[in-house]
Order: structure tokens, then sequence, then C-alpha cells
């Protein structure tokens, strides 16, 4: 079957870059002198027999980080900075991931196997420390992960005018692998990123600096006497068999190979269920870029694949890829600032044109175009390579400094609003401190809406739906709809007998007024019905004028056809989170307000206070930045103050009546002081209402008594379904509770026994 030429008869309209993309990203721990670490995988990741995305590599100390498949290399680089955002907290803050291929100065007796759970995963390393040695297990790279677009493949396919989809696909990546594997030199050239090794890695001196010792011989790669075929799929698959069936190898994942053939447990199913995609592995770690790889080299690979599938297959394929691999050889093996040989230069040609006429033939924009404009100028000045980049920091001959003050700046992003997950930071903040511990628990996930913050999270066959961080399957459809109520809620509350305020409902402002005589001389609150974040509220702790009542009401309408009015209750609000009928944390949340130092004024306390790194915007951080608009203004003439007046020194002044963190409320965590007997009525709350996850708002006079039924010390003035969760873990005062960790326990108890099982 021949299918060259295909790409060039396709419409310029066809979806050209159609693919799916994965990224597996190897990294080694070193502590903060840059020294191997010796402490185990972290515990906090899981079981690592079955983490789908942090796993061990050949080393205890090798991580390897493992992306979803993607559908964009966007999305592949951002998934990859999530996932190394949580191995960055969740490695210990004494060790960093080093950011170099070549490792930091090691000794092979320090160098520790994986101890992996599984018997022949064990053997299978022992097994490659014995036959390569333990020192070149350590060198890291990434692997990048590609599988043409379906409906790609389906246009090439119905050009080709071939019958077998399968046998199709295979000579479409058999192609590709053959042109790659001719090609390889160019990654190396453009990309390579291992230009020296530390002092006493290899036995012998090696001539230095080069472009990459990873992507020579010097790398870890197969004895020299396995030679596969690439010629045919019949012959690749049977050369692999045969050096294990001679013990030349010990299994198919032996042959290291610079691209694989991906998709099927066993080579032998890709005769008759297809190659699914192809694993690109000779990219070297680019210690400039925090996750490894940039987005540049992902476009440009992209690009360069495509241009290996738009150039003919080889003829003599066995022999031009042997040609291929001394010419890589060479290349890697040069100082980064030499120029390309001529069998080099001779090949950019035609690589080139292939690129130009890819993007010219499809019509690619000026981003792509300006990637094979640097294409161009990166063949012609060695200077612009990756490793050329590198030379000015070698010292001594040594990368160590270099690497480490890089690792070390990347440690510190890492832990840089740490209570955020990097790359998802405009998801709101539960959802992300949920999706955080979803990976490091090494749960499936997939963002359906990442708008809606609705999320699939699966392990095996168990598949869990989760919107909002705690919007689950556990609680009935009609359970949040009856919260969302608050006249719903109080009712159910008060037939269950427990202590709600007094009041009333009304659908217009005619009909709030006149109830005005019956609550003119109280203390009252004026609410919309259905809200959230304090959205509305108005507290009155003396008696309203009529006119301010009709102004409160005219807020609350604002915000619902229907308000409520009622009683207001002194004491102390606290928030009680409740998960399947057990008190997990307990909030106080105090009101904006500001403390003077006699000083500076209220506009810059307020400053001050919005400089703490957990306050933002839109409820993607833990506290929210604190407002001096009408409201807190009109607060401030009440106690006598504007917001350029200087505060006495210890002088307290609220800036808001409500204590909503989303206003710029402070957040206090109880949950170790609270009486037990209030966390329980709040819990008997939650169940009454058949809530699996609730926050229950409790106004407490006094907190020493003791709560029981049927006499409770303390006042129910609302349920919330999908109550905030970052507000109880990151606090402006207190230890802090996780929640997020305990809902997923809930959601998988399957993991956590195999936890305890490993």
């Amino acid at each position: 079957m021949t299918i060259n030429q295909l790409l060039q008869k396709l419409e310029s309209t066809s979806p050209i870059l159609q693919a799916n993309f994965g990224i597996e990203r190897e990294s080694l721990r070193v502590d903060r002198q840059g020294q191997l670490a010796h402490t185990p995988h972290p515990s906090c990741l899981g079981a690592r027999s079955f983490h789908p995305y942090i796993q061990t590599d050949f080393c205890e100390f090798q991580m390897e980080l493992i992306t979803p498949v993607a559908k964009s290399t966007t999305e592949a680089r951002r998934l990859l900075g999530a996932i190394t955002d949580v191995t960055g907290r969740s490695i210990s803050q004494d060790e960093v991931l080093w950011p170099l291929s070549m490792p930091p100065r090691i000794k092979a007796e320090e160098i520790q196997v994986a101890q992996l759970e599984n018997e022949f995963e064990r053997h299978y390393r022992n097994y490659l420390a014995e036959k390569y040695g333990t020192k070149l297990q350590a060198i890291s790279g990434i692997h990048y992960n590609m599988e043409l677009g379906k409906d790609l493949v389906e246009a090439l396919f119905q050009e080709s005018n071939q019958t077998d989809m399968i046998a199709f696909k295979n000579a479409l990546y058999l192609k590709l692998a053959q042109n790659y594997l001719r090609y390889r030199w160019v990654i190396t050239y453009l990309f390579g990123a291992a230009p020296i090794a530390e002092q006493g890695f290899f036995d012998q001196e090696v001539p230095e600096p080069v472009r990459s010792f990873r992507n020579s011989d010097h790398g870890y790669v197969n004895k020299e006497e396995i030679q596969v075929s690439f010629d045919n799929l019949e012959d690749y698959v049977s050369d692999i068999e045969t050096y294990i069936a001679n013990g030349d190898l010990i299994a198919e994942k032996e042959f290291y190979s610079a691209v694989r053939f991906r998709g099927q447990k066993a080579n032998r199913s890709f005769l008759d269920k297809g190659i699914t995609y192809l694993e690109f592995r000779n990219f070297d770690l680019n210690p400039f870029e925090r996750i490894g790889i940039s987005q540049t080299t992902m476009d440009t690979v992209h690009l360069l694949i495509l241009a290996f599938l738009w150039l003919d297959s080889p003829e003599n394929v066995d022999q031009v890829l042997a040609q291929g691999h001394a010419l890589n050889e060479k290349i890697a093996l040069s100082h980064p600032l030499e120029p390309l040989p001529d069998q080099a230069m001779a090949e950019t040609k035609d690589i080139i044109k292939a690129l130009d006429q890819l993007v010219q033939h499809f019509g690619l924009g000026d981003y792509h175009q300006d990637l094979v404009k640097q294409v161009k100028a990166t063949f012609a000045d060695p200077k612009q390579t990756l490793s050329a980049q590198l030379l000015p920091y070698i010292k001594d001959k040594s990368l160590a400094d270099f690497a480490l003050n890089k690792a070390l700046a990347y440690q510190d992003y890492d832990w840089t609003a740490h209570y955020a997950l990097k790359g998802y930071e405009e998801m709101e903040l539960s959802t992300q401190m949920l999706l955080f511990d979803a990976i490091q628990k090494g749960i499936n996930f997939d963002i359906l809406d990442e708008q809606d913050q609705f999320l699939k999270l699966w392990h095996k066959d168990h598949v869990e739906y989760v919107k909002n961080g705690n919007m689950t399957s556990k609680d009935n459809y009609v359970v949040p709809l009856a919260m969302a109520n608050k006249t719903v809620t109080k009712k159910i509350l008060a037939d269950a007998g427990f202590p709600v305020p007094t009041g009333d409902e009304f659908t217009s402002l005619e009909q709030g007024l006149a109830y005005y005589p019956l609550i003119k001389n109280k203390q009252i609150v004026v609410k919309p019905k259905s809200t959230n974040f304090g959205l509305g509220i108005s507290i009155f702790q003396e008696p309203a004028s009529l006119e301010n009542y009709q102004k409160a009401l005219e807020i609350a309408f604002a915000e619902d056809t229907a308000v409520l009015v009622e009683e207001f209750i002194p004491g102390t609000e606290y928030r009680f989170f409740i998960l399947d009928g057990h008190c997990e944390a307990v909030l106080l949340r105090v009101a904006a307000n500001v403390v003077g130092d006699g000083k500076h004024t209220i506009r810059e306390l307020v400053a001050q206070k919005n400089a703490n790194p957990l306050r933002g915007h839109d409820h993607r951080s833990p506290l929210e930045i604190i407002a001096l608009g009408d409201i807190e203004q009109l607060m401030l003439a009440q106690q006598g103050y504007t917001p350029d007046d200087v505060l006495p020194d210890g002088k307290k002044v609220n800036l808001r009546r409500n204590s909503n963190i989303s206003t710029g409320g402070d957040s206090i965590d109880v949950t170790e002081i609270m009486d037990s007997s209030y966390q329980e009525l709040a819990a008997a709350m939650a169940t009454s209402m058949g809530a699996w996850a609730c926050g229950v708002d409790l106004i407490i006079p006094d907190e020493t008594q003791i709560a029981i039924k049927e006499n409770p010390h303390c006042t129910c003035i609302e349920l919330n379904f999908n109550p905030s969760m970052y507000m109880h873990t990151y606090c402006a005062e207190g230890p802090g509770q996780a929640i997020t960790p305990k809902i997923l326990d809930k959601l998988f108890p399957e993991l956590v026994a195999l936890k305890h099982q490993n």
C-alpha cells in the first residue's frame, strides 16, 4: 500500500491540525542542595500501583508525570502544568524536581531501584540495573504522544481508495515512524538540552559540551546488537519477539526506539487491531520551562510530524534509518555551536520545502508560519538551538548551580498562590481544590464543562459526577432545591423541631411595606428568598425608619422576586460544614474590618490587608479583596469616619454589617474549640433536610452553653447547598480544615482501602 502524496490531495479546508496529544515527563527528586533525595515516593500520592498521573519510574526518586489525552497541545501542556503543580506541592518542601535530563552528580550505589508493589516491575527494574547500569536509568526526558485526528485520518483514508482502515492506519503510522527516525537528528539539533554530564557520570572522560548526551549512544539505549526492522510492521513485531525469545530483551517495552507504536497491550495485536498513536521518546527536558517543554516546541514538533507525513516514505528503509541514526549520533555529539554537517544541510531543504508547502496548502496562519521561519533560522544559526542557549550557564564543566537555581525558582512558583491549581485559576476555587486532590489521589478526571464547574471523576468502572466541588449524586435532586428556598428550609427545620427565626415572605414591594407596622420597633433582617454570597441582605440592629426599610426591600427585590423579612437574632454567626451526617469544620466569619495603628488611614489599612496573598476576586481566592465602595463608606460614616481618617491604635471598625467572606470578611477556623454539642446539632439539622453536603449557619449567643435539641441555645438562620469549602481550608486565622479530600474519600472509598493495603 502506498500512502505517499495523500496529504497533498486533501482539500485545503481539511482538519490538518486535528490530533490528540499526551505528555510524559520524567524528573528526579533532589534536595535543596541538589543531592538525590533518599526519601520514598510521597505517600500522599495515593497508591502508585494504579495512579494514572504520577508514578515512579526506574528509581525511587525518579517521578514520571503523565497527562490524560488532550485535544490540543495547549491543553496537554496545561494538564502537565497542573500535574506538575500537584507533584511540586506533594513532595517534601525540602525537595525539588531536577529540571535537566542529565542527573546531578551521583554515584551508582546511592541509586535505589523503585520499591514497587508489582513483582514483575521490581524484577524488570533490577534486570535493567544489572544490564545497563543504574546511572543511565537516572537520565530523564519527555515523551511526546500524538494520535492523528479521527476526521483527518478518515479524509486520508477516503483519498487512498483503500478498503481496510486498520491496515491503512498501520501504514500511515509506519510511514510517520520511518520518516521520524530518518530525520530524528532534527529534534536533537533543535531541542537537544543535555550538553554535559556531571563529573563521574561516565566511567571514562567524554568530550563536552555536546548537543545531547541523552540522544546519543552515550544515553540510555539498547545494546548495539538490537536491530529491529521498520521496513514493515510484520518484521517489526517478529524481530522484537525473536529478541525476547532469545533472551536479548526481557519484554517488548525494553526496545528503546526513539519512536514506539502504541495503543495495544502486545505488539502482535497491532497487526489485526491497529496502531492507535505514536510515542516520540527523544525529547530532553527544557530547563528554561517549568514543565520541561515549551508551547512552541509542542507546536513545532506537530508541524514537523505533518511534514514527515507530507514527505515520501524512504526506500531501502532499514538502510536509510541506519544512516539517519549515524547522522543523529554525529549531531548529538557535536559542539552546540557547530554548524550542521553537509548531509543534514542537504536534508533541511526537503524538510523546509515540506513545511512551506504544508503551511501554504492548508492556509495555516501567522503563528504556524512564524514557527516555520524559526525552524529555518535555527537550521542556519546553531546559536538559536536550545543546547547553545545553555552554554553561558556551564561553570566548571557543570550545570548543577544553574539547574538548582531553576528548580528552586519553580518550587517557589508552585507554592505561590498555593491554594490554586496552576492553569485552572479561572475555575471556582473549591473546584480547583477538588481537582487538585483528585489528581493527587490518582482519580481519573475529565472537565466536562469548565465554565459550569462540571467534572467527571472515575476509578475503573466507578464514575462520579461533581458540580461546584460538592454537588454530587449523594444528594437527592430535590434537596438543593429545598435549601435554595429559604422559606421551605425554615418550614422543614421548624417541623423537625429546630429553632428558626420568625418572619414572613413577600412577592411585591407593596406587600413588604404593608408589613412595616408589625416590625417598625424590632430588629430585623431583610434578604432575598433565594440568594448566595450575602447578596441583597440588609441588617437592622436598631429599628429601621420606613425610608430605610423601603430601600432595603428594593435592594433585596433587585436580587430575587421574593423577599424575606425576619427577626434579627443577636449573637455570633458560625458556619458548620456538614458532610454525610458529620460536622467537618466550623468557621467564624467576621465582617470586613480594619484595626488602626495610629499611623495609617483607613484606606491605607485596607490596602495593607488586601496585600495578603490569600485575597483575590470572584471566589478564586480563599479571601476576597475588601472594597471601599458606597456600602463600606456608608458604614464608616455611621461610625464617624471617612476612608482618609487615621484610625487610632487598636481601634477596630467594620466596613460591612454582613460577615460573608465574599464581601471581604475574615474566616476564623474554630472547629477544634467549638463545643461538640453544636456540631452534633448542626449535623442533625442537615440530616433532617436529607442533605449529604451542607452548610449550616447558626447564631449562637453564648457558645459556652451546651446545646441540645430541646434547649438549643442557638438559631439556624440558613442552610446552604453547595457550601464553600475553600474558606474552611485557607483561613485568615486558625489551622483550617481540608474538606475536599474527605469528599473524594466518601465518593471513592475503594481507593482509601487500596491505599491502606499498599
